[in-house]
C-alpha cells in the first residue's frame, strides 16, 4: 500500500521544545528569584523534569487532574506543599508565559510540511494533551496542516502503545500500512509506530545512531524524498 498520510510527533520534531524549555527556565527562574537555588539551570530542569514525569503518570493513571498534576508540581519544585491552588496556578502560568516567548519550529520544519502537503494528508500524535498542542501548533501558525490532532490526555492511550498509533490510523480512516510517523524517539515513537504496523521514520536530529533497524534522517529536509521514493524506504535510500 502507498503511503498517503504522515503523522508528526511535536516536540522536538516539529517544535524545539528543548531550547525553548531551557530558555523559558532560565527566564522563569531570574524572574522569580530562585536562580541562586540551582547551581545551573540544566539542574532546575532536570529536577522539573523528574517532578513532571512523576505527576504527569499520576494524572495518566486517573490519580489527579490537569490542573492538579500542574499544582503538585510547583509545590514539590518550591519545596512548598502548603502552598495554595491560587498560587501554584499563578506561578505555573508565568511559567508558561517564559516558556511560550521561546517557542520556535525548527527551521526545517514549515519546509517540509508544505512540501508534503500536496501529495500526503498530516496528523499529529503527541503524548501532551489537546489543550497545550493544539495551542502550540496554533500559535506557531501550523494547526492549519493537520487534519487531526490526538494527544494521550485525552485518547487515555499513549505512545508507544499500539493503540494510540490506531487511534489516529482510524481518525484517517486508514490502514497502518499506509501511514508514516515521523517522530524524534527511537522507541517511542519510531520502534511504537513500527510494531502497530505503521511505517515509520526516526528524525535523529543529535545524530546519535545505533539504531540500524530504524529508517533514519537528521533533519527533515531529506524526509519529502524519502517518503516519495517509498518501497518502504529500502531503495533508492537518500539516508544513505
Amino acid at each position: 500500500m502507498p503511503i498517503r498520510a504522515v503523522v508528526w510527533d511535536i516536540d522536538d520534531t516539529l517544535f524545539d521544545y528543548t531550547t525553548a524549555d531551557r530558555a523559558g527556565m532560565r527566564l522563569h527562574l531570574a524572574a522569580e528569584g530562585l536562580a541562586d537555588r540551582f547551581t545551573t539551570v540544566e539542574r532546575a530542569l532536570a529536577h522539573w523534569r523528574e517532578i513532571t514525569d512523576v505527576h504527569w503518570l499520576r494524572f495518566a493513571d486517573g490519580e489527579t487532574t490537569f490542573q492538579g498534576q500542574r499544582r503538585d508540581r510547583v509545590r514539590q519544585f518550591l519545596g512548598t506543599e502548603a502552598l495554595d491552588d491560587t498560587a501554584a496556578d499563578a506561578w505555573f502560568d508565568r511559567y508558561v508565559a517564559h516558556y511560550e516567548s521561546a517557542w520556535k519550529l525548527f527551521p526545517d520544519a514549515l519546509a517540509a510540511l508544505d512540501s508534503l502537503a500536496p501529495d500526503y494528508r498530516q496528523a499529529v500524535l503527541s503524548n501532551s494533551s489537546l489543550h497545550n498542542q493544539e495551542r502550540k501548533l496554533r500559535t506557531l501558525g501550523v494547526l492549519d496542516y493537520f487534519e487531526t490532532v490526538l494527544c494521550a490526555a485525552e485518547l487515555g492511550v499513549s505512545k508507544p502503545d499500539a493503540a494510540a498509533f490506531h487511534a489516529a490510523c482510524d481518525a484517517l480512516e486508514l490502514d497502518p500500512a499506509e501511514v508514516v510517523y515521523v517522530g524524534n524517539e527511537p522507541d517511542i515513537d519510531a520502534g511504537g509506530a513500527t510494531a502497530a504496523g505503521l511505517a515509520a521514520v526516526w528524525l535523529d536530529r543529535g545524530r546519535l545512531g545505533g539504531r540500524p533497524e530504524l529508517v533514519t534522517i537528521n533533519d527533515l529536509d531529506r524526509l519529502p524524498a524519502l517518503l516519495r521514493g517509498d518501497t518502504r524506504f529500502g531503495a533508492p535510500s537518500p539516508i544513505g
